[in-house]
């Protein structure tokens, strides 16, 4: 199982977020993925870099395979996301995927276009993810429907275009994303949960296709201030899947998050001071079929956890 590094743009500066993505290489981590958000989750966050130009330095920086989440359609063009993954893809040969979903109204609204209904958006994914591998695959394009192109053509295009994961929180999100996409993500859970989420995926016409998984976790030299840090980095993981994807501000998130208190994060994300309980959740997800998990550390010291997980927890999982 590739265990990476997730670089989290809502928590840390692109500059600070570069130092951990090299840091956790040279650490041994495999791979590393990054966010694509316009704002953070919350006020307190207050970090958003820009996903793209950040990739081209990190993936630079480093020999890293790297892959990204983000939402076509709405604040970005289809044709756009295809020539920015065609161009990374070109550079760096074999180290880039790119997760495609159906995104968030925190991030989307800014272009002042209505945020549609779930059947809406999952149509306009769709729509998207074909235009992406016609692009991909030399075609001019016209396309008349949730996202329009007139006369787009990529003139830079890799040999080997980069597989498109589909994002996917719930079993029937995971079931229709196994029609279409080369891979799935999604993101740690209870382990029935997340059972649920696989199965569908793979029933859907996702067997033989790989799994991918991020992983917010919150580490610390005590379990009080494991617990701390996740409240105050990471209170997002209690907001309910259906606001999450619709309510516009992080004000929002953090009035829906008020009364959440530090020991209520026990429940929503991993949780422990101790190296060898997270190293045995790794474990668990490889028993699930899990490819890949991509580290999201909310604790309060990113670098602590870099250099403590490939001390002690990377080297037992073999």
């Amino acid at each position: 199982m590739t265990i990476g590094f997730h670089c989290s743009h809502e928590l840390f500066p692109p500059d600070r977020l570069l130092d951990l993505a090299r840091r956790a290489e040279r650490a041994g981590f495999h791979a590393a993925m990054c966010s694509d958000h316009f704002n953070p989750w919350t006020e307190r966050q207050g970090e958003s870099g820009f996903a793209w130009s950040w990739l081209g330095a990190a993936m630079q920086a480093t020999s890293l395979p790297f892959g990204v989440v983000n939402a076509p359609g709405q604040r970005y063009h289809p044709a756009i996301v295809a020539q920015a993954a065609a161009t990374l893809s070109l550079m760096f040969p074999g180290r880039f995927w790119v997760a495609l979903g159906t995104g968030q109204n925190l991030n989307e609204h800014i272009t002042g276009d209505p945020w549609p209904p779930k059947d809406r958006r999952r149509a306009r994914l769709r729509e998207s993810v074909d235009v992406i591998r016609a692009l991909w695959a030399g075609e001019t394009v016209n396309h008349d429907g949730l996202v329009r192109l007139r006369d787009a053509r990529l003139y830079t295009r890799p040999e080997t275009p980069p597989p498109i994961y589909g994002a996917a929180l719930t079993p029937e999100t995971a079931e229709w994303v196994g029609s279409w996409a080369d891979g799935l993500i999604t993101v740690s859970g209870p382990r029935d949960a997340q059972c649920k989420i696989i199965d569908a995926f793979r029933r859907g016409g996702g067997a033989g296709k790989p799994v991918a998984e991020q992983v917010a976790l919150s580490w610390a030299d005590t379990e009080a201030e494991a617990l701390r840090a996740a409240r105050r980095n990471w209170p997002v993981a209690a907001v309910d899947l259906g606001k999450n994807q619709d309510l516009p501000l992080p004000s929002d998130f953090d009035r829906e998050t008020a009364h959440l208190s530090p020991e209520g994060m026990a429940d929503l994300i991993r949780v422990s001071s101790d190296l060898d309980r997270h190293a045995e959740w790794l474990r668990a997800d490889s028993e699930l079929g899990v490819d890949a998990v991509y580290l999201h550390p909310v604790g309060p010291d990113p670098a602590s956890f870099i250099d403590a997980f490939a001390d002690r927890v990377l080297p037992a999982l073999g």
